[in-house]
């Protein structure tokens, strides 16, 4: 599978239609899906859109690490599978978001795709602006990230 990359400006039309870009279209059409998902983030001021196979993946993960007797577990699913929903892409390569969720990531006209390598992320251009690490901040974390990785 190809990955989402790069970031991509974009608008939203009156009735909350928005174009998913070209190029992601293209991923996901190698998906075979006209459908993904979309959630809100658990901690960011963002939505997250999974092609149909990876929100499956992401959803196998969680039933086997929660127990569903657990009265904890059960309340994690039920809010994390309450923030989702399922979006068609139209004959247009256009979604439609419930204002709900645009309010949710404070987006008025302009919007911010944003490639996550198997998902992508929705956000209002200056939320993801004031959150973006500075350059030196990300090669910092990066560097301590990856020599962990090559550590162990």
């Amino acid at each position: 599978m190809q990955t989402f990359i790069g970031n991509i400006e974009a608008k939203l039309d009156d009735k909350g239609r928005i174009f998913v870009p070209a190029v992601y279209r293209k991923i996901l059409a190698e998906e075979e899906s006209k459908r993904i998902v979309m959630r809100r983030d658990t901690d960011n001021e963002c939505l997250m859109f999974y092609p149909e196979s990876v929100w499956n993946e992401k959803v196998e993960q969680l039933r086997q690490t929660l127990d569903e007797w657990d009265p904890e577990d059960q309340l994690i699913l039920m809010q994390f599978m309450a923030d989702a929903e399922y979006l068609e892409l139209d004959g247009q390569g256009r979604i439609l978001l419930q204002k709900k969720n645009l309010e949710t990531i404070s987006a008025q006209n302009d919007v911010l795709f944003v490639g996550m390598l198997n998902r992508f992320a929705l956000w209002a251009p200056e939320n993801f602006a004031a959150k973006k690490l500075s350059q030196t901040e990300l090669a910092a974390r990066l560097r301590a990230k990856m020599s962990k990785t090559m550590h162990n």
